[in-house]
């Protein structure tokens, strides 16, 4: 039994899985969205909010911390400067993982890790979803209506 142990191998010795990691929340803070399995999204999740933490705190200690994670100084400069008094107002939860199916090659779960932008990505999600709603409910309701004969 796994009782009280946290945290995924990933198939990885330790420094190949920090190698890893660094790189994917590099990606992350660059591009704003990274695609990869539900196991790596759900362990960079943890790491993404910390930077950004650490971000929001915005002193030498902190930008010398997140250069130990992260390798691009840009990045870590666009962290700083950009993506951090973006978050100023709110206390977490500054990425969001979304579940796209399954990768053709291997069957492995994939997912999309987005940070999270107030206002219009929100909205649109939630018109996507309800479009997908309607058009569900729309079959079922053509389906259930009996066939009428000529």
């Amino acid at each position: 039994m796994r009782h009280r142990i946290a945290g995924r191998k990933l198939g990885r010795t330790t420094s190949h899985r920090w190698a890893m990691l660094r790189n994917l929340v590099t990606s992350l803070l660059e591009h704003e969205k990274v695609k990869t399995t539900d196991a790596k999204a759900k362990e960079l999740r943890p790491l993404a909010e910390k930077m950004i933490g650490l971000g929001k705190r915005g002193d030498l200690h902190a930008r010398r911390q997140v250069l130990s994670i992260v390798r691009k100084e840009d990045v870590v400069r666009k962290l700083f400067d950009t993506l951090s008094p973006r978050y100023q107002s709110r206390s977490g939860g500054y990425t969001r993982i979304v579940k796209l199916g399954y990768r053709p090659g291997d069957g492995a779960p994939v997912s999309i890790v987005e940070l999270v932008v107030e206002g219009k990505e929100i909205r649109s999600l939630r018109k996507r979803r309800a479009g997908k709603k309607r058009q569900k409910d729309k079959g079922a309701a053509e389906a259930a209506k009996p066939a009428t004969r000529p």
